[in-house]
């Protein structure tokens, strides 16, 4: 089943000096769209146009494109018309079947096996069999509170057995996908929202949009300066409630958090979030969020989530193999701890 789920985790602080009617005739204005049509979340799209009917076109495009990859990624639907992850996990006669994708899956799932490796395998889109042991339990606990209970345990261990990313077999030349253990599936909620999120930044950047950003269910990317040539500024919102974490300054650069406090149901009195730790098959218990900054959202959404999975020194010690990457972290206690460079980006 699915949840239109409203993220709360960046707010966005557009500071925008108030424009009087002797301004300039071409001076661009700001607009402001959102959707919940796509990618189970509400998607926001912030930018500056000489018209409505400029934004308008941009804006539409953008969520045309947004629909195209919500049928590709979903591994809940099945469209008619395509190939999807929701096909490649499907069953016929016992077995998963070799099936030719769009080159956006094929790119997906290749960028899934890079962070599968920089990550030690903390992200692995292969746990679609433990994840979807959680999914239901956390479904029917939202749905009967009273009701509510953890997976069992044997059965993720048992689903746990079918995580084999080298048992995903991708033929890049025939664009086919096959998954070769018949209890195995793919899970990309990890990766799907800020790869396409991305993909889309790209082609915008190249067609010369500028002055836009985009914000999917909290993955922020930007695609230029405001129209006055300042950067956009950009808070984290606090676990708690509670002003906000962080102000960053952007121009181009993605901001993706992971957090305890997003999407998470009781038992017993007690809150289980939805992002499992592979090692513990529990949910990871380290942090109230990570967030990342770097210029490519697909990235930071992987890194986001890889780093809320991992002892802080494993977690510092990856960024700091990466360029142009930076991180922070928010303890239970609401203690922040930053990579080296990550106050260089702050208001």
């Amino acid at each position: 089943m699915k949840q239109k789920i409203l993220c709360l985790v960046i707010a966005l602080l557009i500071i925008l000096g108030s424009l009087c009617s002797c301004s300039p005739k071409n001076e661009k204005n700001k607009y402001t769209t959102d959707s919940m049509e796509y990618f189970d979340t509400v998607i926001t799209i912030i930018g500056y146009a000489n018209s409505q009917e400029e934004f308008d076109e941009i804006s539409n495009d953008i969520l045309a494109q947004f629909a195209e990859y919500h049928k590709l990624y979903s591994i809940y639907d099945k469209f008619e018309e395509i190939e999807n992850l929701y096909t490649i996990n499907e069953l016929v006669g016992g077995k998963h079947r070799t099936v030719e994708v769009d080159q956006r899956i094929i790119d997906l799932l290749l960028f899934a096996k890079e962070m599968y490796a920089k990550t030690n395998g903390i992200m692995n889109v292969a746990m679609g069999s433990v994840l979807s042991e959680w999914h239901k339990c956390r479904i029917n606990g939202i749905e009967n509170p009273e009701k509510a209970v953890l997976p069992d345990i044997k059965s993720l261990k048992d689903a746990s057995k079918h995580t084999d990313i080298s048992k995903m077999i991708i033929d890049d030349a025939q664009n086919t996908v096959t998954l070769t253990d018949p209890e195995m599936s793919l899970d990309i909620g990890a990766i799907a929202k800020g790869y396409a999120t991305e993909r889309i930044a790209k082609e915008l950047e190249k067609s010369g949009v500028t002055g836009y950003l985009l914000n999917v269910g909290g993955n922020v990317r930007t695609i230029g300066n405001k129209a006055d040539g300042t950067k956009w500024t950009v808070g984290i919102e606090n676990p708690n409630g509670n002003d906000y974490l962080a102000y960053l300054k952007l121009n181009g650069e993605s901001v993706v958090t992971s957090g305890s406090y997003q999407r998470f149901y009781y038992v017993d009195g007690k809150p289980y979030h939805h992002i499992i730790n592979p090692n513990t098959l529990m949910p990871a218990a380290y942090y109230l969020s990570v967030s990342i900054i770097c210029d490519d959202s697909g990235l930071a959404d992987a890194l986001s989530t890889a780093l809320f999975c991992m002892p802080q020194s494993d977690g510092l010690s990856l960024i700091k193999s990466l360029d142009g990457v930076e991180a922070m972290w928010v303890d239970k206690n609401g203690k922040k701890t930053f990579s080296p460079d990550w106050k260089d980006l702050e208001k």
